[in-house]
C-alpha cells in the first residue's frame, strides 16, 4: 500500500466531507442559500466516493480510521473557515486522532 497516495486520499476525503458539511450549514443556518447547500450535498456526495480509492479493501478500517482524519482536519477547517482557535487539548486531542489513524492503517499486519 502507498502510504502517500493513503494520506492524500484521506486529505482530499476530508476536504470533501468537512466541505461539503460547511457549505451545507452556510446555506442553512446562514442563510447563504440552497445553492450553497446544494454545493455541499454534491460534495459529501464526492466524499462517499474518494474513500472508494484508499488502497486498502476493508471498508471498516477506511472508515475508522478516516475519523480522527476528519477530526483533526474539522479544527484545521474551523481554524481557516471561521477563526477558530483550539486550545491545547482540542490539539492533543486531534495529535491523538492522527496517531490512531496511523496505527489502524499503516501498522505492519501479518498478510
Amino acid at each position: 500500500m502507498s502510504v502517500a497516495r493513503s494520506v492524500v486520499l484521506f486529505v482530499l476525503a476530508a476536504l470533501f466531507e468537512i466541505g461539503g458539511a460547511w457549505l451545507v450549514w452556510q446555506g442553512v443556518r446562514e442563510h447563504r442559500g440552497w445553492l450553497w447547500a446544494g454545493a455541499g450535498v454534491l460534495a459529501l456526495g464526492a466524499y462517499g466516493f474518494v474513500a472508494t480509492f484508499q488502497p486498502d479493501a476493508h471498508f471498516g478500517r477506511i472508515l475508522a480510521a478516516y475519523g480522527g482524519v476528519f477530526v483533526a482536519g474539522s479544527l484545521a477547517w474551523a481554524m481557516v473557515a471561521d477563526g477558530f482557535r483550539p486550545d491545547r487539548w482540542d490539539v492533543l486531542g486531534a495529535l491523538i486522532c492522527l496517531l490512531g489513524v496511523a496505527v489502524i492503517m499503516y501498522a505492519p499486519r501479518d498478510g
